[in-house]
């Protein structure tokens, strides 16, 4: 168990090796790219303020959601916070330019409701990552980010190692950023960085959650050994755990869940009611559970539901339902 008492809001953990240090809940601001469909203009502006006064003071981004759009909505919600009081990571590998001729053509194709006037261009090279930085601090509108993850380099790992990680590495060096790291869904890559590089921080999307706790066989353990922190991304699995019971067009990585993911949900769902709790309370403790696991991030559409995913660690969930689910075959040990 991660000594931090989980229902406490203001219990921090240590993230990275430059003295930041992050709450078990973050931010997770895909939702203000407008993925999988547009936000309000009345509705957007309230998730940031919603998770603030919630306590969450770890916000995390990417150029890649929503072509920008995500990094600029944030950098609006978070002007006039104080800057000291929060956390904030962007992530490099794909750099945002502007597009000729788009003649009304919409990236729904990335997932993202946005006009594609723009541009991804893939880039891991050192000359990348200072592009991709510059964009980002101007489209958030602040001096400088705390931690920089080479985003998704799964086609790309040679071009990471070479160009993005000494880059980072630079930029740690000079006090430019405090931290850095990659984020990715699968733990292989992830752990062959860890092995590999200075990195201090990773983003393990779906691959240590309730239904997939694949990571626990790599990443996890050679992270623990380096002193590496993890933040644990898309803990429910594109949906499926984020509701008390999942429904029946259940989503789980992108795509319809099976009926026997529904079914082995339904049972986690059993075991977690006859106590009292509910799945999504499980999904966003589970990763906490294990030592290397600093924070998990939670996306939000809404004010709604900021405030709720704060809320998922009010209470603690008793170590006789771990037990119990393990006993079960329903999850792995997590430690």
């Amino acid at each position: 168990m991660n000594e931090t008492t989980l229902g406490h809001e203001t219990a921090t953990r240590p993230f990275g090796r430059g003295g930041l240090r992050v709450g078990p809940v973050g931010f997770g601001a895909a939702g203000l790219g407008n993925l999988y469909g547009a936000l309000p203009d009345d509705v957007w502006p309230g998730c940031v303020p919603a998770a603030w006064a919630s306590g969450i003071r770890y916000f995390d981004v990417a150029p890649h959601y929503g072509l920008g759009l995500a990094e600029q909505r944030l950098g609006e919600s978070l002007a006039g916070l104080p800057r000291d009081e929060y956390v904030l990571s962007t992530k490099v590998g794909r750099i945002i330019v502007p597009r000729e001729n788009p003649e009304g053509a919409s990236d729904m194709a990335n997932l993202f409701d946005v006009p594609a006037d723009r541009d991804r261009i893939v880039d891991y090279s050192r000359d990348g990552v200072l592009r991709s930085v510059e964009g980002s601090l101007e489209r958030l509108g602040i001096d400088r980010i705390d931690v920089l993850f080479v985003h998704d380099p799964d086609e790309h790992y040679r071009e990471a190692l070479d160009g993005a990680f000494p880059a980072l590495d630079e930029l740690r060096s000079q006090g430019v950023i405090r931290s850095y790291g990659a984020g990715m869904n699968q733990s292989a890559m992830l752990t062959r960085f860890v092995e590999n590089t200075d990195l201090d921080i990773v983003m393990l999307a779906g691959r240590f959650s309730l239904l997939d706790q694949s990571g626990l066989a790599d990443l996890l353990p050679a992270a623990l050994a380096r002193g590496v922190s993890i933040a644990a991304a898309g803990v429910f699995n594109s949906g499926i755990l984020a509701t008390d019971r999942p429904s029946p067009d259940a989503h789980y990585d992108y795509a319809a869940a099976s009926g026997d993911l529904v079914a082995k949900v339904d049972a986690i769902a059993d075991i977690a009611e006859a106590h009292g709790f509910t799945v999504p309370e499980l999904a966003a403790q589970f990763p906490l559970r294990h030592p290397a696991v600093s924070t998990v991030v939670l996306g939000a559409r809404d004010a709604r539901q900021a405030e709720r995913n704060a809320s998922l660690l009010a209470r603690t969930v008793p170590d006789e339902i771990w037990s119990e689910l393990a006993e079960a075959g329903l999850v792995s040990r997590p430690s």
